[in-house]
């Protein structure tokens, strides 16, 4: 073999190599699933939902008693990081991103466990076991409002990935509403 023809060959398998690489090896990612409108809907709801539970789990920075604070910084771990998974399959999908609606509550008052801007404001003025009690009962309709959210996609959502983080929204938010439940005695 020349040195032509081997510089050839070596060319030819190393384009054949990259080529293959991008075709789809292991390590790229799959391709985006499909989603229906209950889908884009639960992502499109759940995110102001969810900002809402983190502005409301913010408050108890520094007005909750101990175990109540340790409840919201629990609620705002969970929710902030399913935010950006909740964006990032908006965008998968082509989707508009969700509404902004004033940091998640005002207009939205209506969807299901939003607090309305009077009731935010009312606990951003509450401290000690006052705000405790006030932040308990209104994150438990909130929470249970995320419930019949996700149970929703769960009926009707066909991507599995929104499907799997709608599970999980169910099973975390019931769990904390049984503990919400008993801190409220």
């Amino acid at each position: 073999m020349t040195r032509t023809n081997v510089a050839l060959a070596a060319t030819a398998l190393a384009a054949a190599l990259v080529l293959t690489g991008c075709a789809g090896g292991g390590a790229s990612a799959p391709p985006a699933a499909s989603s229906s409108s209950a889908d884009v809907a639960f992502a499109q709801g759940m995110i102001p939902h969810h900002e809402q539970a983190v502005a409301m789990a913010r408050l108890a920075d520094d007005r909750a008693g101990a175990r109540v604070r340790d409840l919201a910084a629990r609620i705002e771990a969970a929710q902030g990081p399913e935010i950006g998974r909740l964006r990032g399959f908006l965008a998968d999908w082509g989707a508009a991103p969700a509404a902004d609606h004033h940091g998640g509550h005002g207009d939205m008052a209506g969807m299901a466990g939003m607090m309305s801007d009077e009731q935010m404001a009312a606990l951003g003025r509450a401290s000690g076991a006052a705000f405790d009690r006030s932040f308990l009962q209104m994150m438990i309709a909130h929470h249970e409002g995320a419930v019949t959210m996700a149970r929703a996609e769960l009926d009707a959502g066909v991507d599995p990935r929104a499907r799997e983080l709608a599970q999980q929204i169910v099973d975390a938010q019931q769990a904390e509403i049984a503990e919400m439940r008993t801190l409220l005695g």
